[in-house]
């Protein structure tokens, strides 16, 4: 088994119409064993960019605390939050810093820039980034989530379809992957608000 799957996770981000979605499960698992069902993989950094972190659940905490520190120095230096490009810049070069003994973690980077337009993007352990203009997915159920997303995904979506969206992609992919599931968490980020969902799904 990969170190990337010892934990399970399965993440997802997509774009609507000057809105975007970010979606995890909430299962912590030593392998086969479940030892959490609320764990917290989507970090916000600040109200218009939010984090989700797959891979191994320890590193990805870790990496989450570095990051914070990294766009708190920013903040007081430049006075202004970062904006989404800038900030999976910094991601990859954090993690490209460590590439000879890399953060067991697949990112997956979320916000709304200019002109409200949404940024989506992942990236590997050692930072080489992956640009969509549609939706990313990460973790151990990715290869479910792409097809569900697939066929899913529809261009220019309001709040409320991408929240259905997002959450039947999820839901219906995690079913299809033992290290992932135990319900979700959906974040859908528009221009004004910030809404938190947390989705009930099978509980084995």
């Amino acid at each position: 088994m990969s170190i990337f799957e010892y934990n399970g996770s399965a993440l997802i981000a997509m774009v609507g119409k000057n809105c975007f979605a970010i979606a995890s499960d909430r299962r912590l698992g030593v392998q086969l064993q479940t030892i959490a069902t609320d764990f917290q993989r989507i970090y916000k950094i600040h109200d218009k960019v939010f984090l989700g972190l797959s891979g191994l659940g320890t590193d990805a905490q870790t990496l989450y605390q570095r990051l914070v520190f990294r766009h708190k120095l920013y903040q007081l230096r430049e006075e202004r939050d970062m904006k989404p490009e800038t900030f999976a810049s910094l991601v990859s070069a954090l993690l490209y810093e460590k590439r000879f003994g890399p953060y067991f973690c697949q990112p997956v980077i979320a916000g709304l820039g200019d002109e409200d337009k949404p940024f989506i993007c992942t990236m590997d352990s050692i930072g080489a980034k992956e640009l969509a203009k549609d939706f990313v997915v990460a973790g151990t159920a990715s290869e479910s989530l792409y097809g569900a997303c697939e066929a899913m995904f529809k261009p220019d979506m309001e709040p409320e379809e991408l929240f259905e969206i997002v959450s039947q992609a999820l839901l219906s992919s995690v079913d299809r992957d033992c290290l992932s599931g135990w319900g979700g968490h959906v974040y859908v980020v528009t221009p004004t608000e910030v809404r938190e969902r947390i989705l009930k799904g099978r509980m084995d």
